[in-house]
């Protein structure tokens, strides 16, 4: 079976502290009581600001805080980044084989999943350190804070990093938790709620503007534009239903093979094949992925390195004082590039912002080219729909979701398609007609409607808006699973 790339890990991960497993099964009741405390867990940590921090308004992070669950300046400043993250690492080495692990070995999973869990607590700090190195995330005693630093001014760095990565590492372990002892993933659940608390939020205008409150404004303004605008100021509202309803409607579209049991002929059933057949795991990997190098794009402010006559840093990202992008081939294919019509004036300023607007790339030999945004926005949907097709089909490869070890798994389950002999080579090209099409089709329709949303300022960003009904969809059927085994206990003992 060979030996775990991860070994040198082993002591390390055992003194990292470990959420047991429960004795027993928790009943349902006990299930919901864990999860509705992670969640009041977490919105109280969305709403504690650490020693030493500025409060500020930040709308430029709103697309990363939506997604990572997190809120800048809070104590979830990083949030499930530095999980997903690690997750991220670890997969692209094993799928391209630079680590050597055998998912069907306990032992090696074991060691993976620790693996991830130290990478992720070494990322929470890093993250921290980079939102509060760069400015990200203010603190006493900067300049411009206009309050005195905590003994010093690296004392007050030092101490707000350690209260950031405390809180993903709290993060991290509250998942931990609610997947052993309540309902689906904390990771899931946080993400939903973020992105539920967006919607909410966007529409009364709970902080700052809101569709509700502009809507208001322009009744008041009167003149005979007065309904009209009042109308278009819930159009975001209005295409977050219309993704929300494509969501659902994608998640029931499915593809069912016949399969028999080879020892029990006239018995079978049918195995799907959904069409989000890797349900919105494309999408979370993609925008993880770009929001963490946006993150990271604060590091090459005011860098010098010179190559074909231009700064090689400002070809990567243009960024303002603060760090955040505003040029270069990072904000070209960035998600949150674009602005939310809810913050720049209403649709009618928003699109005349796309017409006209032009984002200036410099590249080596070359110089200064002005990129419209109409361009702008057909670099981002090409690239983004690709990164989500490339990432769905290399979750399928790397996760036994692939043709060949579902029909091994079908094969071991006494399972054969019927008129065929019982050959997991058979099985394996009857699904090869429709899991690699599905796959890319399902990967790309994700992204694209992702994008959309994006491009139409959708409350709660398309990701979001994605995440959040595949999630609730599967809590949904978790919890119709967990009322089954209430009801008839013993199905629990047969089926396992």
């Amino acid at each position: 079976m060979g030996t775990c790339s991860l070994e040198p890990f082993r002591p390390i991960i055992r003194l990292l502290p470990e959420v047991r497993r429960p004795a027993r099964m928790p009943t349902l009741n006990q299930k919901l009581l864990w999860t509705v405390a992670g969640l009041v867990l977490f919105f109280v940590m969305y709403h504690i600001y650490p020693i030493g921090v500025v409060r500020i308004a930040s709308q430029q992070a709103e697309f990363m805080q939506i997604i990572f669950a997190s809120k800048v300046g809070s104590l979830i400043t990083a949030g499930i980044g530095p999980i997903v993250l690690a997750s991220i690492f670890l997969q692209l080495f094993a799928g391209a084989k630079l680590i050597n692990v055998d998912m069907r070995d306990p032992d090696h999973k074991a060691l993976f999943s620790g693996t991830q869990k130290l990478l992720a607590i070494l990322l929470s700090f890093f993250e921290s350190g980079v939102y509060v190195w760069t400015g990200g995330v203010p603190v006493m005693g900067m300049l411009g804070s206009g309050y005195e630093p905590i003994i010093s001014l690296l004392f007050t760095q030092i101490l707000v990093t350690f209260q950031l990565a405390m809180g993903s590492i709290i993060l991290l372990y509250m998942d931990e938790v609610i997947a052993k002892y309540g309902i689906g993933s904390g990771i899931s659940l946080f993400i939903a709620a973020g992105v539920s608390l967006a919607v909410v939020q966007g529409t009364l205008g709970l902080e700052g503007q809101g569709l509700l409150p502009s809507a208001m404004n322009a009744i008041n303004e009167g003149g005979s534009d007065a309904i009209p605008n009042a109308i278009l100021a819930f159009l975001p509202l209005l295409f977050t239903f219309v993704v929300f309803a494509a969501s659902v409607y994608a998640e029931g579209m499915k593809v069912e093979i016949p399969l028999a049991f080879e020892r029990a002929r006239g018995f079978g059933g049918r195995f799907p094949i959904k069409f989000l057949y890797v349900s919105n795991l494309p999408v979370i990997l993609a925008s993880a992925l770009l929001l963490n190098v946006r993150l990271w794009a604060r590091l090459f402010h005011d860098k010098v390195f010179y190559l074909g006559g231009v700064n090689i840093f400002q070809t990567l990202a243009v960024t303002d004082a603060t760090g955040y992008p505003i040029g270069g081939l990072i904000y070209l294919l960035t998600p949150s590039s674009f602005p939310n019509p809810l913050f720049v004036g209403g649709y009618r300023v928003y699109i005349d912002y796309l017409l006209t607007r032009s984002t200036e790339l410099v590249l080596p030999f070359i110089g200064v080219l002005m990129v419209p945004e109409v361009v702008h926005i057909a670099i981002y949907v090409m690239f983004y729909t690709l990164l989500c097709v490339m990432f769905g089909r290399f979750w399928i490869e790397t996760t036994g979701m692939d043709s060949r070890s579902v029909a091994e798994q079908l094969q071991k389950s006494g399972l054969q398609v019927p008129g065929y002999r019982r050959d997991p080579r058979i099985i394996e090209r009857v699904l090869d007609r429709y899991i690699p099409t599905i796959t890319i089709l399902g990967s790309a329709f994700v992204g694209l409607l992702a994008a959309f949303a994006d491009l139409t300022g959708a409350l709660g960003t398309g990701t979001g808006i994605l995440l959040t009904v595949g999630i609730l969809y599967k809590i949904y059927e978790q919890l119709t699973t967990e009322r089954m085994f209430e009801l008839y206990p013993d199905l629990r003992k047969f089926i396992s």
